[in-house]
């Protein structure tokens, strides 16, 4: 029988809004950065043609010549963890939500903070998730669910990969 420790995270670490680089990154540069960055979490990979659908969608803002700043990489590395388990209408309700209740440095270093919280919560880092943020919003309520959502989805897949199929279950 395997145990939360074979599967955990130790230290798993999103950046901050602050510390996602400002340069501009063009389309093969971001689907790297946020590869690298969702890699340990197991999610399949980020291609040019995901992104260029969320811009079509409007999930986020059109490049500024052909380069993504800050925000638009928030928005794509929250879009990315998140579309495992919710659809991009609802991913889009979620980013209009945000942007009538406060800046994208702000709910995007929330939703970091939630996520890193719950999965070491759900990893068994944490007797129990703390409480995050000043106020119980039914956004942040909403949000904490897609988290939970999320992160034990990834437990999961990471539980029956690393489960030795040739052992008696």
């Amino acid at each position: 029988m395997m145990n939360r420790n074979d599967v955990t995270l130790n230290h798993f670490r999103l950046p901050r809004f602050r510390e996602i680089p400002d340069v501009g990154f063009y389309l093969e540069q971001v689907t790297r950065y946020i590869s690298q960055l969702q890699e340990p979490l197991g999610g399949d990979a980020v291609t040019g043609s995901m992104i260029s659908n969320y811009v079509k969608k409007g999930l986020i803002a059109n490049p500024v010549k052909k380069r993504y700043g800050r925000e638009s990489i928030a928005y794509l590395i929250f879009i990315v963890l998140a579309k495992s388990v919710l659809s991009l209408d609802t991913l889009s309700l979620f980013i209009q939500m945000q942007k009538k209740t406060c800046s994208a440095e702000k709910a995007y270093d929330y939703f970091c903070t939630e996520m890193e919280n719950i999965l070491a919560f759900v990893f068994g880092q944490k007797l129990m998730p703390e409480d995050v943020g000043e106020n119980t919003a039914e956004e942040k309520r909403l949000l904490r669910a897609a988290i939970i959502a999320i992160a034990y989805k990834i437990y999961l897949e990471r539980s029956f990969a690393a489960i030795d199929i040739s052992s008696d279950l």
